[in-house]
């Protein structure tokens, strides 16, 4: 499922370039074919991708711009936290039908394991486990 949607959001991204405004980066097309490096016939057509498409190479750069400013801010982080999910867990067990298995509800799973996620994150932060949180960057 996760590829048609993404499949969709591109194609959406790719015919829909003059309302997302990518005309402001055609500056970027000529510094491109000004390089000497590139034949523009062999360019095919050129689409930017926007900020809010998370495989995007500015979505990475505005994360790790965010990333800096939170280190210059409060320091580097102590604590890199991992959570994962088992799908054997009893919430998610009990909210399946009979037959289905968790992966034929994704819905169940994320919604179960948001909810473990934030207990785990509201756990953490007010009972001081690793002491005072100075930022929450919990996502």
């Amino acid at each position: 499922m996760y590829p048609k949607i993404e499949t969709k959001r591109l194609l959406y991204i790719r015919l829909n370039q003059t309302e997302l405004r990518s005309k402001e980066y055609i500056h970027l097309r000529d510094a491109i074919i000004n390089d000497g490096n590139v034949n523009p016939s062999e360019l095919g057509r050129m689409v930017i991708l926007q900020s809010i498409f998370t495989e995007s190479p500015q979505h990475m750069h505005e994360y790790a711009q965010v990333a800096m400013t939170y280190v210059r801010a409060y320091g580097r982080p102590d604590l890199f936290i991992t959570f994962t999910c088992n799908l054997t867990w009893d919430e998610i067990k009990e909210l399946l039908l009979a037959g289905q298995s968790s992966s034929d509800r994704h819905d169940i799973t994320v919604r179960i394991f948001k909810q473990k996620l934030k207990s785990l994150k509201d756990f953490i932060i007010k009972h001081y486990v690793f002491g005072e949180t100075l930022l929450d960057v919990f996502h």
